[in-house]
């Protein structure tokens, strides 16, 4: 691939139309950039800051061709947009990020055997496509393990834990066994998740965010904590995995990385997320340059921005049953942090809706207020 400056007043396109690409969106429009986007439905997150929306499902080859006219670069903003599509609009426009790593990161069994090629851990697993090779599994991997659909799963969605036998058919019937790809993989014991976001450009330039300590409520993510609360070792070894798969697999753009930690400081690589990242919202307003400006500049040929951490911060995501009482102490919210809501026309039980980032010269400041805060508005009975 031949690396192009793109100049600001030129146009990129997002396939994806929700929060990610609305807040890239953002960024490269204070970049001077314009944007158009691919959307199944109008007015979405992104829609709703783009100069032309696209109303088209993912893998609509008219509506690719469309997109494809307005466009000087394309990106995209959440890896189950159709690979086909990319590799299809990589033919007709520049695609910087190829569609490479789209394809082994929206597939569990592609992904986890092209992080053990790279030579880094993931939690033992076993391919699933019967019944019978989920009881094989089993035996093998032991009680609890998890099994997960191969595609599409997100916030919990698409996994189940199976901690006894009798769990094991209800299991497989509930995940679509018998018409999905499944992977069963073994529990990992871990003491804490963590996620570090690592972004490379056309040129070759690669730049790390701190590593983020992650809370998960319902399996949903409800808190990173910045700087995480590891050792100093397990954060270097932490980086050092998350370069070593940008290297390998030949990264461009911004790949999120989730990772579990165990008690002696082992570390397993749970999922990879090839765009921006949840867990990296906070780098709005805690370092020197967004993730999403970073994504902006690595695929618009720009040089790399510093990720240097200005303050501790904890970042909580806001979901639909949240809203009423954020909208309701809007002001407390504000008067303490940052708060982002992302437009979406309908606020659903555990839905994102938006996100509040409160930052602080300690961690432990941070998250006091943090946790105050929401305690004090938000668990009310």
């Amino acid at each position: 691939m031949v690396s192009k400056f793109i100049a600001p007043g030129k146009t990129i396109g997002i396939l994806g139309g929700g929060q990610l690409g609305r807040m890239m969106a953002l960024a490269a429009r204070a970049m001077g950039f314009r944007i158009a986007v691919m959307e199944p439905k109008l007015e979405s997150p992104t829609g709703q800051v783009a100069d032309v929306e696209v109303e088209a499902a993912y893998d609509d080859r008219r509506g690719a061709l469309e997109l494809a006219e307005h466009c000087d670069v394309l990106t995209y903003e959440f890896e189950n947009i159709d690979s086909d599509t990319a590799s299809f609009l990589e033919e007709k426009l520049y695609l910087p990020q190829g569609s490479n790593l789209l394809y082994t990161t929206q597939h569990r069994l592609r992904e986890k055997r092209a992080i053990e090629e790279a030579g880094v851990k993931v939690a033992p697993y076993q391919p699933v496509h019967s019944l019978t090779d989920l009881k094989e599994g089993l035996k093998q991997l032991g009680y609890p393990s998890v099994l997960k659909t191969c595609r599409g799963g997100y916030d919990g969605k698409g996994q189940m834990v199976i901690k006894e036998e009798k769990q094991i058919e209800t299991a497989f019937k509930d995940l679509g066994g018998a018409e999905k790809d499944l992977v069963l993989e073994q529990w990992i014991p871990f003491e804490k998740e963590i996620s570090a976001i690592v972004t490379r450009s056309t040129n070759g330039e690669t730049a790390l965010f701190p590593v983020g300590e992650n809370i998960h409520k319902n399996n949903i993510l409800h808190q990173t904590i910045v700087p995480a609360r590891i050792t100093e070792r397990t954060g270097e070894t932490a980086k050092e995995i998350v370069r070593k798969l940008a290297e390998e697999l030949e990264l461009v753009g911004t790949l999120a990385v989730e990772m579990f930690v165990v008690g002696d400081g082992e570390i397993y690589v749970n999922e990879l997320a090839p765009r921006p990242h949840n867990s990296g919202h906070y780098t709005i307003e805690a370092c020197e340059t967004s993730q999403f400006e970073q994504h902006i500049r690595a695929v618009c040929g720009w040089p790399l921005g510093s990720t240097k951490l200005l303050q501790s911060v904890v970042m909580t995501n806001l979901l639909g049953q949240h809203l009423p009482a954020v909208n309701t102490h809007i002001e407390r919210f504000a008067r303490k942090g940052h708060i982002h809501l992302y437009g979406k026309d309908e606020a659903k039980q555990g839905r994102k809706m938006g996100h509040w980032t409160v930052l602080d010269e300690t961690q432990e400041a941070a998250l006091e207020t943090s946790n105050t805060i929401w305690q004090d508005i938000l668990t009310k009975k």
